[in-house]
């Protein structure tokens, strides 16, 4: 049984874009290492959950992992406050959360994301704040701050068990039943959470819409006086003085352990709660990486001597790389191009030398396409590349979009890589 190594690169995908010559980020950029792994192997396009769906990482990643996001998924909230270690029990509502800023009207939404400069030491300080002068009516509810802007909240009605069927304040997500998707276009103004359609009349629904708009609104007032905020506008700072919250859920999913679906013990590292959370529940063991230093010349060839070093102890590992994303959402297209680039001359430079590859099934591919032009995740679909073992070659030239979208896999959904690799893998 040869080994399998299952990368996703965080919004890789994504669409032609004039100023760079017509071409994608990925297929602008130098990536002369991912390039020679779908010439030796067979190439196609995923869409990570299913046509016209434009999916967050969550339902992409259980999808990419062989789960049937429909029937285990329970919304983010849950998946991110367990991989943060906060207790969640049946008829709890978990959400993930941004802090952002908004105007004096208190509604109106100036960044999503405070300027993607709250660093870690302001958003405990800040968490702390809410978590000691913010009281609800009816329920109680602790909030933590994970990376950057983002944070989970969990919160615990005192009369009844509260519904996760709710609709979001953050208006750039939307909600499709159980699955959270992102918005090409939305107001920015911050939503009143209501009970989805088929449960307006759901007391459960109705408390946990009113215990959420409460700590918005309460959290809101605590936050916009505090002092690290006010220091924050007198350095010519966004305030971090509102917390738009969304994908709501009210249980933890019972995924079947991956080990019992594949017969093989499965490592991963990840760099977000979100599929951290995703890891543990599926009973995958957490690689503990360092954190990012903020240079990748220096963080991915670390992640690259993990990951060989790792493989040794199981039959598979996962490594979500995040780098991407984060650009395409601000539409910066050079420097996703760039980080593009970064992973393959640091990450895979490093991996591939001292890999195994006759021993070893290969998959690279992303969770979702996040589109530069609409600073979004759309229902594009992404590149995955197979290469390793004993699969010949398709004659693919290259890893990217267009190139993907003439290889010999075709068009398939998440759910069917992993079958695919561990049927390659017993070749």
């Amino acid at each position: 049984m040869k080994k399998i190594l299952y990368i996703v690169l965080d919004g890789l995908g994504d669409l032609p874009i004039k100023e760079l010559g017509g071409k994608t980020p990925l297929e602008a950029a130098i990536t002369v290492h991912m390039d020679r792994l779908a010439q030796r192997g067979r190439t196609g396009l995923v869409y990570p959950v299913e046509k016209d769906i434009a999916p967050e990482s969550d339902i992409a990643v259980i999808s990419l992992l062989g789960y049937d996001a429909h029937k285990y998924y329970t919304g983010r909230g849950p998946l991110e406050s367990f991989a943060e270690g906060l207790r969640i029990e049946d008829g709890n509502l978990a959400l993930r959360v941004n802090f952002a800023t908004v105007d004096s009207d208190g509604k109106t939404i100036k960044d999503r994301r405070v300027g993607r400069n709250l660093n870690t030491e302001e958003a405990t300080a800040l968490a702390k704040e809410i978590n000691t002068k913010v009281n609800l009516s009816s329920a109680t509810f602790e909030f933590k701050n994970t990376i950057g802007h983002r944070g989970v909240l969990v919160i615990k009605g005192m009369r009844s068990k509260l519904s996760g069927w709710i609709t979001n304040t953050d208006p750039a997500y939307d909600r499709e039943g159980v699955f959270g998707v992102a918005k090409e276009k939305f107001e920015n103004t911050v939503a009143e959470a209501l009970p989805m359609p088929g449960y307006e009349n759901s007391s459960e629904a109705l408390e946990a819409a009113a215990a959420l708009n409460e700590f918005t609104e309460k959290s809101h007032r605590v936050l916009t006086e505090s002092l690290l905020n006010k220091k924050r506008i007198a350095d010519k700072k966004l305030p971090a003085n509102i917390i738009l919250s969304r994908d709501a859920g009210d249980h933890l999913p019972k995924f079947p352990p991956i080990q019992s679906l594949y017969a093989l013990k499965f490592g991963s590292f990840v760099q977000m709660p979100v599929e951290k959370g995703i890891a543990l529940l599926t009973g995958m063991d957490i690689i503990d990486v360092p954190l990012s230093s903020g240079h990748l010349d220096v963080d991915y060839p670390i992640w690259a001597k993990i990951a060989l070093d790792s493989i040794q102890q199981y039959g598979g590992i996962y490594v979500h790389i995040k780098g991407p994303d984060e650009p395409a959402h601000d539409g910066n297209y050079e420097l996703k191009k760039e980080i593009i680039e970064a992973i393959d001359k640091f990450f895979f430079s490093n991996l591939l030398p001292s890999l195994d590859i006759a021993n070893t099934i290969i998959a690279v591919t992303a969770d979702h396409s996040t589109v530069c032009a609409i600073k979004a995740h759309s229902a594009d679909p992404v590149p995955l590349l197979i290469c390793g073992g004993s699969i010949k070659t398709d004659g693919s030239l290259g890893f990217s979009e267009r190139a993907a979208k003439l290889g010999s896999l075709g068009a398939i959904k998440g759910m069917d890589i992993m079958p695919l690799l561990v049927e390659s893998a017993k070749a």
